[in-house]
């Protein structure tokens, strides 16, 4: 957050610095405040649309579009776990594997790692890319100005679902559906339940404070690049 503020700041007083050199400097004073206004109103529509994404603000349809769409998060979450996660047929596998290996019945590292991260990725771009600030990305590149969000988007999710699989509550139901010898369905059916009392404690807010901890500071960097091609529009004008 203050990595963005700093950019936005640094990007918005640069080119309200031209535009007002614009009007004292004795050469080419009308080009100056060409780049400097056209600098100003590329980074701060940038910046409007990146505080859009997590805050509703009046009278702008589509803002906001984060918290409001809090409970697709979670189910698109849950669908993440159970589908590509806690399969029965990962379960059985890990099961069986680990009982052979002995004792190690609580070592969930496989699992973690057979979950393909490239596809959640893929899918978090998806749903930015189909929302109403598709529009706005592909003005700045498409979905190629997403692409500094893969690597920290792919360590937060790995993290987080480590942090979730280590809870003692989350053992807890696991090692009474392993003590009971029960597997496959039944237990993917206990992990659910676990899985939906943990979802249901997310909030709008507390979803928006996780997207923002993997991607706005990233996006800070719309901010500055939509300052500087409005300045390389800005002396195109300014020269023609």
């Amino acid at each position: 957050m203050k990595k963005l503020l700093n950019q936005s700041f640094l990007t918005n007083f640069i080119s309200l610095l031209i535009i007002a050199v614009g009007y004292v400097s004795p050469f080419y004073p009308e080009t100056l405040k060409a780049i400097g206004f056209f600098a100003f109103s590329g980074a701060i529509t940038n910046w409007l649309a990146i505080h859009m994404l997590f805050e509703k603000v009046p009278f702008l349809y589509g803002s906001g579009i984060i918290p409001a769409r809090f409970e697709e998060f979670k189910a698109s979450i849950k669908a993440l776990m159970m589908q590509q996660f806690f399969t029965v047929e990962n379960i059985e596998q890990f099961i069986e594997t680990e009982e052979q290996q002995g004792g190690k019945v609580l070592n969930l590292q496989p699992l973690l790692n057979a979950v393909d991260y490239d596809k959640v990725y893929e899918g978090l771009v998806s749903s930015i890319m189909a929302s109403s600030f598709g529009g706005m990305l592909l003005m700045m590149g498409g979905e190629e100005a997403l692409l500094p969000l893969k690597q920290p988007f792919t360590e937060k999710m790995q993290h987080t679902l480590s942090e979730m699989v280590e809870s003692e509550r989350f053992k807890h139901a696991l090692q009474q559906g392993l003590n009971a010898h029960k597997i496959g369905e039944d237990l993917t059916g206990k992990i659910e339940m676990v899985i939906d009392r943990r979802l249901s404690e997310l909030t709008p807010q507390l979803v928006k404070e996780m997207v923002q901890s993997i991607i706005k500071q990233h996006l800070g960097w719309l901010v500055v690049w939509g300052g500087v091609f409005g300045g390389i529009l800005g002396a195109i004008f300014g020269f023609a």
